[in-house]
């Protein structure tokens, strides 16, 4: 038998009937010439007793030997069959009314004992005036025009029901139909898989060449043994593993994907035979042994035969991709408690970034606000740190259950890469690690760590990882040019990568060229993964070369030996005897040990003084601030005294003038009068 073809019982009936077929169309009680007749001359055989195997695709290309006369009739009306006592005796259970170009079911009147009727390859539209074959067992409607499954309802013993190539949209009307062994419906317009729950003896359900996206509502067809979805448009099957009986099923030439949207099949444990091809997953490399290894039973795949080495080599696949699953799945539960951890270190990082703000800006609310904590963990807090969680199995997410996500820092080598992630991953630094992993590691990577604390620990960090050449840094509170000069300590950096990300400094234009300063004894090569070049470096020295002339030369005398050592007293007496007048007089060597006392002793007295010292100044800026706005505040208030002091001399002047002239007016018109007034005065103030 080839797979995915049936044989019809009603088209092989119809091949082997041998009956004299009488149809008269009568339309009332005409005379004899007003008569139609059909005569028909076909083989016999005798009538299967089992209906087994259907071909629901078969070609119907086979046309019967026919002997037609017709006598038109002038009125309009369903034609009424008509055989003879001789046929219906011969032909007694089945009639072919095959290719007779009917658009509508005659009226057959005392069939009552039809079990085969055929209606193949004509236009009718309706299924109607069979009702009264309450005892037909196979009814053949193939190839014709019918939109909808109607009329019948009465016809409770059909077992055969084959309608493929018409225009059905819909199933439905199948309610009486519980006898229903075969139901064909390939060929149409059907979306939906529907109202077929009832039909528990089915045993062949044909719905190729339809128009299905998905398979599922088979609960109840416990009889299916046999399933043809050939050439539909499905992405996904379930509730195939519900089928108890389930043999056989074609999914040939449809738009399924991946295992995934099958998976259901792994749980039947009838199914033998299985067709996948022509579906994109047929193309992958995969695709046989992920069916075999989930399809132990299967005998068939694809139309051929499952051989014992086939099904060796899938269980030797499956047992290579338990054990990949489960490394897999290792590797997912690690990844997993890393980002679980990150995101605790993070919700820790940001409510110490919310106190330090809060102390900063409003320290007068500190007391009120004692009752709440600011460090609380909360639903709010909570959300400022999104956890990102892709799609986990049932195995990683049990195993998560019982993962711990209160430890605050992180310690991860990768490769040569060494990230510390929280405040305590810096005491790390204090293992024993060993030689061969310290001297791997040349990329050290902060995040979430204050940088006063790396600072104290750059010491260790140079003996512990000599070969070290590239520091990162990601939210470490990096926010004014001094901090870099902490870094000058190291024994050589070749790149620097500060992530805007937690790191106000990068917002400064000038922060590149002033590490290039400040650092230009390591010749750095990279900053933020840009190549520096001798004209940055030139650009560097032109921006703050002065810089480190004026601070050298303004500190005092003590304070540039304790920043220098005894390394450096040489060099600084040698400066007091130039007066320190030219910046970088000292040659530097590019090669670290041809470099007996490192960086340019101008450069040396731009250090850094942690987070302590950066808090006196916030403070002093705060007095002057508070000062300035006082001094402003008494300016204001005095120009607005003396503008009020000019507008209201403004007003009198007027008159004060005119009094003025007046008065001296009336002084000076006695001449002698008043020169001797002025002499009397002149006199008392002697």
């Amino acid at each position: 038998m080839i797979p995915g073809k049936y044989r019809s019982v009603s088209g092989r009936a119809a091949n082997n009937v041998n009956c004299g077929l009488h149809l008269v169309i009568q339309t009332s009680s005409l005379p004899e010439k007003n008569k139609v007749e059909f005569k028909l001359n076909k083989d016999t055989s005798s009538f299967p007793g089992r209906l087994s195997q259907h071909d629901l695709e078969r070609n119907y290309s086979s046309r019967q030997g026919d002997h037609i006369n017709l006598v038109s009739s002038s009125l309009s009306s369903f034609p009424i069959l008509q055989r003879s006592s001789e046929e219906k005796i011969l032909y007694s259970d089945r009639l072919s009314l095959e290719r007779q170009k009917l658009t509508v079911c005659p009226i057959i009147n005392g069939e009552d004992h039809l079990r085969l009727l055929n209606f193949q390859h004509n236009f009718i539209t309706r299924i109607q005036n069979i009702s009264n074959l309450q005892k037909l067992i196979s009814l053949d409607l193939y190839d014709n025009q019918i939109e909808e499954i109607s009329g019948l309802s009465t016809l409770r013993c059909l077992r055969v029901l084959l309608l493929g190539k018409n225009r059905i949209k819909k199933i439905s009307n199948l309610e009486n139909l519980k006898s229903l062994d075969v139901l064909d419906l390939h060929g149409n317009q059907i979306t939906k898989i529907e109202n077929i729950n009832h039909l528990c003896e089915l045993r062949v359900l044909n719905l190729a060449r339809n128009f299905l996206s998905h398979v599922d509502n088979l609960n109840g067809l416990d009889s299916l043994t046999e399933l043809n979805l050939r050439h539909n448009q499905i992405t996904f099957v379930r509730d195939v593993d519900n089928l108890p009986c389930l043999q056989h099923l074609f999914l040939s030439f449809n738009n399924i994907s991946s295992f995934d949207s099958v998976s259901c099949l792994a749980d039947s444990s009838s199914l033998s035979d299985i067709t996948f091809d022509g579906n994109p997953i047929a193309q992958e490399s995969w695709y046989k042994h992920t069916v075999l290894q989930n399809m132990m039973q299967l005998r068939q795949l694809d139309m051929k035969r499952i051989t014992e080495e086939e099904r060796r080599m899938a269980s030797v696949l499956a047992k290579k991709e338990e054990e990949k699953k489960r490394e897999s799945q290792k590797q997912s539960l690690l990844k997993e408690k890393k980002r679980l951890t990150i995101n605790n270190v993070a919700r820790q990082w940001d409510l110490q970034q919310q106190r330090v703000a809060n102390i900063a800006t409003d320290e007068d609310r500190k007391d009120s606000d004692s009752a709440q904590d600011p460090c609380q963990i909360d639903g709010s807090t909570l959300s400022a740190f999104p956890e990102e969680t892709g799609p986990l199995d049932s195995g990683l997410n049990n195993a998560l259950q019982g993962l711990s996500v209160v430890d605050t820092y992180l310690v991860e080598v990768d490769g040569d890469t060494l990230s510390l992630y929280g405040s305590g991953a810096l005491e790390s630094l204090d293992r024993n690690w060993s030689v061969q992993t310290a001297g791997m590691i040349t990329t050290v990577s902060f995040t979430f760590i204050e940088f006063d604390e790396i600072v104290h620990v750059l010491p260790k960090l140079k003996i512990k990882f000599p070969n070290s050449l590239h520091l990162k840094f990601k939210e470490t509170n990096l926010v004014m040019l001094q901090q870099f000069n902490a870094l000058a300590q190291l024994r050589r950096i070749d790149q620097l990568t500060i992530d805007p990300q937690g790191n106000p400094v990068v917002n400064f234009t000038l922060w590149k060229y002033y590490v290039l300063f400040r650092l230009s004894h390591f010749s750095m090569q990279k900053i933020n993964g840009t190549e520096v070049t001798q004209n940055d470096m030139i650009m560097a020295e032109r921006l703050f070369g002065i810089l480190a002339h004026v601070a050298s030369s303004e500190l005092p005398q003590y304070r540039l030996i304790s920043i220098l050592g005894d390394a450096r007293k040489k060099q600084f007496r040698y400066l007091l005897e130039s007066k320190g007048k030219k910046p970088g007089i000292i040659n530097e060597e590019n090669n670290d040990s041809k470099r007996p006392v490192g960086e340019n002793t101008n450069r040396a007295t731009l250090n850094y003084t942690t987070r302590d010292f950066y808090n006196e100044k916030l403070e002093e800026i705060k007095e002057k601030k508070k000062f300035c706005k006082t001094y402003v505040e008494d300016l204001v208030k005095e120009a607005t005294e003396i503008n009020m002091k000019n507008e209201a001399l403004q007003k009198l002047w007027p008159q004060m003038f005119i009094e003025l002239v007046r008065d001296a007016v009336i002084e000076i018109r006695n001449k002698n009068s008043y020169m001797k007034l002025c002499l009397q005065q002149i006199t008392d103030q002697k």
